[in-house]
């Protein structure tokens, strides 16, 4: 038995050995087949979000900068060079200089989070890595650019020799997070019966600690990080620890072209308050359903009843269930003659549906930005946004001393911020989107081209960057 124990030792590590060995000279190899090209890891790619913006303006960005660069996307959807640069168009606006290469990844369930009912974050972060393996062996950049928050892939890609650039939007981990744990509180991240429990509370502590000091590790392997906001910012620099590599540039807001199209009056025969995000839990949507079915019920008869817009896209069937959700709740509280969804409009529909709002509603707690707060402001609605991280911080600010928007925490001060602006007089709405239309050019398309530029210029110009 003990002779059957030693074999069976030394042939795993024999097996250990060569599969190591194999692994080093197939990254030898491919780190000496470097492509002078930036790949863009970004397994989603039709997700419709803030950060799918973000990647397509970084695309153009990149091909501006220096046209003798390929540009490639790692995705997990089916799709072409063509159909992703006619989507970049259609659905955002941004006209790619060339289509970008398509770098089809088959190991996408690995980063989705049905795939790990418990301890998602590891889950995900750990799947993260293998997805790159796959990503990094299929094509080998120069340049590698994370444009979704993968940090766990970094030290991955500095194996296989590239640069590592990233955008991030928020922190995987923060420290807020875990006050919210300690403070057993129950959300979307926190589940209720771990919060009513002191001991699983504790262990949940522990792994969130664990998982900062991970996360904080792997993402210093960062040779450039460019973060979003303030918030970000302030998180990133004390997980990271790299502030020397550390840029806060504001992501891109489609300001000019909405102000160009939307003037700042309004009909006021059937005023419209829309809402603008994706069917995700964390974007609260059902807060912003009983607030405003709350301010209608307080609404003085002599007024014209408002409508709720609600409009996003879909990731996946569980966001598609909380969508139905959302509406049988509006059929419960009797908002069906008010309300009405949107689902995966076209840029050009949104522009219109912006464009007859006075009101924007936003909702996320810790919120890391918040773009469509910047495009309520643009485009003539007056935001009215969770009062916490990026709109508190950065977005929602007096203008030259005077008003942009509202901020609210709960139920009753959404619905006292959509009274107070459905009563208000038209000169008083008028001064308020004039100064918040000011304010949203601070976090225009043109201003993160400059910024942007400016951060990626020493790497990918040739400059020396920290190792």
């Amino acid at each position: 038995m003990a002779i059957w124990a030693l074999s069976l030792t030394l042939v795993s590590t024999l097996l250990a050995l060569m599969l190591a060995s194999l692994s080093v000279a197939v990254i030898s190899r491919r780190r000496r087949r470097r492509r002078r090209a930036v790949g863009f890891f970004h397994p989603y790619t039709n997700d419709g979000g803030g950060g799918e913006r973000v990647l397509w303006c970084a695309v153009r960005a990149v091909q501006e900068e220096n046209p003798d660069l390929d540009c490639a996307v790692y995705t997990g959807d089916d799709a072409s060079p063509q159909s992703l640069a006619a989507r970049a168009l259609d659905r955002f606006g941004v006209k790619l200089l060339r289509p970008p290469q398509v770098i089809h990844l088959s190991r996408r369930k690995w980063i989705d989070e049905r795939t790990y009912p418990h301890f998602t974050m590891i889950g995900q972060s750990l799947g993260s890595v293998y997805l790159s393996l796959e990503a990094l062996c299929k094509f080998t950049p120069q340049y590698y650019f994370d444009t979704s928050g993968y940090a766990f892939t970094y030290p991955l890609a500095r194996v296989f020799g590239c640069k590592v650039i990233c955008y991030t939007h928020y922190p995987t981990i923060s420290s807020d997070m875990v006050s919210r744990v300690r403070q057993r509180s129950s959300m979307y991240n926190n589940d209720a019966l771990i919060a009513k429990s002191i001991w699983l509370s504790r262990c949940k502590v522990l792994y969130y600690t664990f998982f900062s000091w991970l996360y904080g590790l792997v993402g210093s392997c960062a040779h450039l990080a460019m973060v979003n906001s303030s918030w970000t910012r302030s998180h990133i620099e004390r997980l990271w620890k790299i502030p020397e590599r550390i840029r806060r540039v504001y992501p891109p807001c489609d300001t000019s072209a909405l102000q160009q199209m939307l003037p700042l009056e309004r009909p006021v025969k059937s005023p419209v308050i829309i809402s603008v995000s994706q069917f995700r839990p964390e974007k609260a949507h059902a807060l912003q359903l009983e607030a405003f079915s709350l301010a209608v019920q307080r609404l003085d008869l002599e007024l014209p009843r408002p409508k709720l817009q609600f409009v996003g896209s879909c990731r996946n069937t569980e966001d598609q269930a909380r969508l139905q959700k959302l509406k049988d709740r509006s059929s419960e509280l009797n908002m069906d003659e008010y309300v009405e969804f949107h689902k995966d409009v076209t840029y050009r529909e949104l522009v219109q549906l912006l464009g007859g709002a006075v009101a924007g509603l936003h909702s996320m707690i810790d919120e890391h930005f918040g773009i469509s707060v910047v495009e309520y402001m643009a485009a003539g609605a007056i935001p009215i946004a969770h009062n916490s991280a990026g709109p508190k911080m950065d977005i929602v600010l007096e203008e030259d001393g005077c008003q942009t928007g509202f901020l609210a925490s709960d139920k009753e001060e959404y619905a006292d911020a959509i009274l107070e602006i459905l009563k208000m007089p038209e000169n008083e709405r008028l001064a308020i989107v004039a100064a918040a239309r000011k304010r949203a050019q601070r976090f225009s398309e043109q201003k993160f081209y400059e910024d942007f530029k400016a951060a990626i210029g020493p790497i990918i110009c040739g400059s020396s960057v920290p190792s």
